[in-house]
This record gives C-alpha cells, structure tokens and sequence, in this order.
C-alpha cells in the first residue's frame, strides 16, 4: 500500500515537473522570439531617426545658404535704390536712369508701382518700393525657402519620434530578457514550487511585455 501511495506521488511530482519544463521551454521560446524582434525594431527605428535628422540637418543647412542669398540680395536692392532716390531728387536723371535699369525686375516692379502712388507728395503713399506687394511677394526662392524650412522642422519631428519609439523597443527587450532570465532560474533552483512562482512571475511579465509589444508601431 506504502509503495502504491509513494509511487503515485513520485508520478505525480514526475508529471508536474515535465509540465514545468514545458511551460519554462514555452516561455524562453516566446521571450527569445519577442526580444529578437523588439531588438530588430529598435534597431530600425534607430535607422529611421539617423536617417531623419540627416535629411533634416541637410535641409536646415539649404534653408540657412538660400536665407543668407536673399538677404544679400535685398541689401543689394537697398543700397542701389538709395543711390537711385538720391539722384532722383538732385534730378540728375541719367544716372537715376542708369541705376534703374540695373534693378533687379522684382525691385524694378516694385519701384515702378511705388513712383505711380507719388510718393513725394501723397503723404499716404507707401515709405518705400519695399512696402510695396510687388516686391514682398516676389522674392525669388522665399517661399521654396519657408517650404525647406517646415520640412526640415517635420523630419525633425520625426526623428524625435522614432528616437522614443526605438528607446521603448530597447526596454521591452530588456523585459523579454528578463522573462528569459527568471525562468531559467526557476528551473535550476530544484524547487518546484519555487519554479512555479518564478514561471508564473515570468509569464506575467511576458502578457505585460506583449500588450506594450502589439502597441507600439511597427517600422
């Protein structure tokens, strides 16, 4: 009777340890599979945040150089057209001629619709051809120029974005580790029940990790 009873426990400590093992083999599999693919994410979203600021930084660069062209443009316009209003006021006509075909057309338009107001008597007509609409809104490349920069401040932006994506990939792989870590302990510490709480530690751990992994957006 004592060897029946004593037999049927060691079957049953025999079972119960096969579906431990089990269920720890089905946990360092999962786990292994779900860092491997938390690493290969993270490793992707690094990819696309390098790529990102590159692309941002070269268009930040184009910005500031086409920036840098226009402003020397405009101060070129400034002091011709100071020259071209003081020889317009001392009547010395042919230079004035002479400096006004040398304008760029956008100054050009602009000085031609500023003189039709009559500037020197209307006292409501515009302080200078560069109030003017024609020379506001026809400054060759400002708009390209405003367009490069909103584009750089976007793949910025995104950059940004995935630089946190790949960092919250990097911490579920260290969760996934650490299911990994827990259930082999459990299986060498030779207590069963001891692996038990381990494994369902670890397996808790492991549905935590999986709810953040399916949340998280793919690349």
């Amino acid at each position: 009777m004592a060897n029946t009873v004593s037999s049927e426990r060691e079957h049953q400590e025999t079972r119960k340890k096969k579906i431990l093992n089990i269920v720890s083999i089905i946990l360092l599999v999962l786990a292994t599979s779900a860092s491997g693919w938390s690493a290969y994410q993270a490793t992707r979203w690094n990819s696309a945040q390098s790529v990102s600021f590159s692309e941002s930084a070269v268009l930040h660069t184009e910005a500031a150089r086409r920036t840098n062209i226009e402003t020397q443009l405009v101060g070129i316009d400034v002091g011709l057209f100071v020259q071209y209003a003081t020889a317009y006021n001392s009547g010395n006509k042919p230079f004035a001629d002479f400096l006004f075909q040398r304008f760029r057309p956008e100054l050009k338009a602009a000085t031609e619709a500023w003189l039709k107001t009559d500037p020197l008597k209307n006292p409501h007509a515009p302080s200078s051809p560069f109030a003017m609409k024609e020379y506001t809104y026809s400054i060759k490349g400002s708009e390209e120029t405003l367009a490069l920069v909103h584009k750089s401040e976007e793949l910025f932006e995104k950059a940004t974005d995935a630089k946190v994506i790949a960092k919250d990939y990097v911490f579920l792989a260290m969760l996934f580790e650490l299911v990994l870590f827990l259930s082999s302990l459990g299986a060498k510490l030779g207590s069963d029940i001891v692996e038990s709480i381990m494994l369902s530690f670890s397996a808790a751990i492991y549905a935590v990790g999986l709810v953040l992994l399916f949340s998280f957006p793919l690349y």
